[in-house]
């Protein structure tokens, strides 16, 4: 079985294996960050989103991407999605992080 990925054709254990990578880069870039979005779904988000940004981020700094792999053809920049993991995170935290008040 096929499944339809960001334009090219991935099997169903190569996407598996893609969201697991995906939620460990999420989980240790929220590690990094030393602040937690959520569980191993939010990991996921976290990861793909994290690698979008490194990867966009890398490109606009001109730095070349580190450690990518190749997943039934699908690059998944590792080195990237840790960093924009941490970096989303960081901000994400610092927009959703609530004020405490002491009496």
């Amino acid at each position: 079985m096929n499944i339809d990925f960001l334009g090219g054709n991935m099997s169903l254990l190569g996407f598996l294996i893609l969201l697991v990578i995906a939620a460990i880069c999420g989980s240790i870039g929220q590690s990094i960050a030393g602040y937690s979005l959520g569980g191993f779904l939010v990991s996921i988000v976290v990861g793909f989103v994290g690698a979008w940004l490194g990867s966009w981020l890398a490109r606009e700094l001109g730095v070349p991407e580190l450690f990518v792999i190749n997943i039934d053809g699908q690059p998944f920049p590792l080195v990237w999605a840790i960093l924009g993991s941490a970096l989303l995170t960081i901000i994400v935290g610092l927009l959703t992080r609530r004020s405490v008040v002491r009496i």
